[in-house]
């Protein structure tokens, strides 16, 4: 198994030339014929990741067969992206991940909405929940409640509060 050396947040041009693996969802994928194009995603952000014909053509059919939410692992060498391809929208933007190695971790079916858009109704989202807390707007939830409690046990701890976890009595 390719254990992850970096997350998909923290590549940036200061990386380029270094091998690297990330571990994450497959967000999206684009085939233009010689080149697949792969976004993976996890809760740090998300990396593009290019298959070139140069890698083989086994490991571009496996790159071609990958579907969203796809848990896979990639290797290969952060490279800075052509000129005017850049995305000012990621963190990520300036590069890319130039791929040597594809491991699915796991395949999975078609999810039942589009995870990043959030685009469905209120009782499909509650059904499939799992699904709905890898939306980015759920994670900042969780990430603000995790900082105010946080925060809350920091300042009573100061005050010389002690936390005690007690038993459930039945």
């Amino acid at each position: 198994m390719l254990k992850r050396t970096h997350t998909c947040g923290d590549l940036t041009l200061d990386h380029v030339g270094r091998t690297v693996i990330l571990n994450g969802w497959v967000d999206g994928w684009r085939d233009f014929g010689g080149l697949v194009f792969i976004d993976v995603r996890d809760r740090y952000g998300l990396t593009q990741c290019v298959f070139e014909p140069e890698v083989g053509a086994e490991l571009q059919a496996a790159a071609r067969d990958l579907r969203n939410e796809y848990v896979v692992a990639i290797k290969g060498v952060v490279a800075p992206r052509l000129p005017g391809k850049e995305n000012p929208k990621l963190k990520t933007g300036a590069i890319e991940v130039r791929a040597d190695a594809l491991e699915v971790l796991n395949a999975t079916p078609t999810p039942p909405f589009d995870i990043q858009s959030g685009e469905a109704n209120e009782e499909l989202r509650l059904t499939y929940r799992y699904l709905d807390l890898r939306r980015p707007a759920m994670q900042e939830i969780f990430i603000v409640r995790h900082r105010l409690a946080q925060l809350m046990r920091r300042v009573m701890t100061d005050l010389g509060f002690l936390e005690i976890e007690t038993p459930i009595l039945g």
